[in-house]
């Protein structure tokens, strides 16, 4: 199994990383302006990235300011069965997200390419929360 693993370290308190993380205003900011997110256990989030192209989450976990795990139920095949969680940790008003999209199957190169994006994802989520606007999937040139 592989895993993708990336963190970054933003400059504002953890309860506004996690609030961004579980919110549909801060998901909209960060990743995509075409989902449907609620911030319960059970609940399935559902992502749009274009040409009817959905990513379904179900929240598997969610520790306040902690952590929060997402199980992918229906998306690219690859990505099916696979998890994302979200550490979070504070020290000195800077929080580090380790994120970790696990279980996947084996490395190919779509893999590779999102690895790329995760990457993409903490940026965007850095930004927007230091500075109060991300790069949602719809606003991004590269």
């Amino acid at each position: 199994m592989e895993k993708i693993e990336h963190i970054n370290y933003i400059k504002v308190p953890v309860a506004k990383v996690y609030e961004a993380l579980t919110t549909q205003e801060g998901l909209a900011a960060v990743w995509t302006t075409d989902l449907v997110v609620k911030p319960e256990i059970g609940f399935v989030n559902e992502f749009g990235f274009g040409d009817e192209d959905y990513t379904k989450m179900k929240i598997v976990e969610l520790s306040q300011n902690k952590r929060i795990e997402w199980e992918c139920i229906e998306s690219d095949p690859e990505w099916v069965g696979t998890g994302i969680s979200f550490e979070l940790s504070e020290k000195n008003g800077v929080t580090s997200v380790v994120l970790k999209h696990f279980n996947w199957r084996e490395l190919t190169e779509f893999y590779q390419f999102c690895n790329y994006n995760w990457a993409i994802f903490l940026f965007s989520l850095k930004i927007y929360c230091e500075d109060g606007a991300g790069t949602p999937y719809q606003r991004r040139k590269f």
